[in-house]
């Protein structure tokens, strides 16, 4: 059966066709422990964040940078907005029609979209569904916003709804109002689904008047970190520190991350990708805490330690 057309009347069309009850069966045949888990989900609440940052009191001259959880991090840079892998919804994972098949979150976002200030560019590291989440995106759409992503990833994302859209692969650099970003190949995949796995995927730097951070979306373990060190620091490093338990051959554990920011040559780190969806087996705060132990004295080099919390550098 095929359904022509708009990619969200497919959806409701084939679930229709296939009714929840049997989109329910099929998954519990094909992920049993999936399933199990997404009923157990259901009925756990989602807990409100212990601190809710305050952009609208940031300075236009500056570094600042709020975490609203996993890797979607708020930065504004001499008065330039940008928001990294925007994820706001409950779940993130596979729509079928009104039902997200996915992980739910730990935490509530601490700012909805609508409380955002004017985004100026979102940046998209690679597909996958806890990264690119399209309902967060499409609630972002803005003639004012550019967007760039990894190539051959722009399909998922309705174009002409946006101010532009870039694809960059490793070593290229795009130029958005004041700030240049460059993409560097980190230790990771980019498929959203098993059959297109030809998708991008990347780490960037942004250089943005005098300052530079650097995003690196997803990594396992990788010496690429090495190249972007220079004469001039990495002010700011966002890393990911959780879910390489059991999947370290695609995550980085925290010790990692620190290791990789301080060959970067950064001087703070932002710890992303965990206290926010369950991806891995390790506890709820393990990664923030190995993290702080591997960092010893210079703990005060960790910017944030709970969703919801900010850092500036004036």
């Amino acid at each position: 059966m095929s359904f022509p057309g708009n990619p969200k009347l497919r959806r409701r069309s084939l679930l229709g066709a296939a009714g929840i009850g049997g989109l329910t069966a099929f998954a519990c045949r094909a992920a049993p422990a999936f399933w199990q888990q997404y009923r157990r989900d259901v009925k756990r609440p989602i807990l409100a964040p212990t601190a809710v940052p305050d952009p609208s009191r940031w300075p236009d001259r500056g570094l600042f940078a709020a975490w609203l959880g996993h890797s979607t991090v708020l930065l504004k840079i001499d008065g330039f907005t940008i928001l990294t892998d925007p994820v706001f919804s409950e779940r993130a994972g596979l729509q079928l029609g009104p039902v997200t098949f996915g992980v739910k979150r730990l935490v509530a976002p601490p700012l909805e979209p609508r409380q955002l200030p004017k985004i100026d560019l979102v940046l998209l590291s690679h597909a996958h569904m806890d990264h690119t989440d399209l309902p967060s995106l499409r609630s972002l759409e803005s003639r004012h916003t550019a967007v760039i992503n990894a190539v051959r990833n722009s399909d998922l994302l309705r174009v002409r709804r946006w101010r532009r859209v870039a694809e960059l692969g490793w070593g290229q650099t795009e130029r958005v109002g004041p700030a240049t970003v460059r993409a560097f190949e980190v230790n990771h995949w980019g498929a959203r689904m098993r059959t297109d796995d030809y998708r991008g995927y990347n780490g960037y730097l942004i250089e943005c008047g005098s300052h530079r951070v650097l995003f690196a979306g997803d990594t396992a373990s990788t010496a690429a970190f090495r190249s972007l060190r220079s004469t001039r620091p990495i002010h700011l490093a966002i890393m990911p520190i959780g879910a390489y338990n059991p999947w370290i051959r695609y995550h980085c554990t925290p010790e990692e991350a620190w290791r990789m920011a301080v060959d970067a040559g950064a001087e703070r780190i932002l710890p992303v990708h965990h206290q926010t969806f369950p991806l891995g087996r390790e506890p709820v705060f393990e990664p923030i805490e190995r993290l702080d132990r591997v960092a010893g004295r210079d703990r005060d080099r960790i910017a944030v330690h709970r969703v919801g919390q900010e850092f500036g550098l004036a």
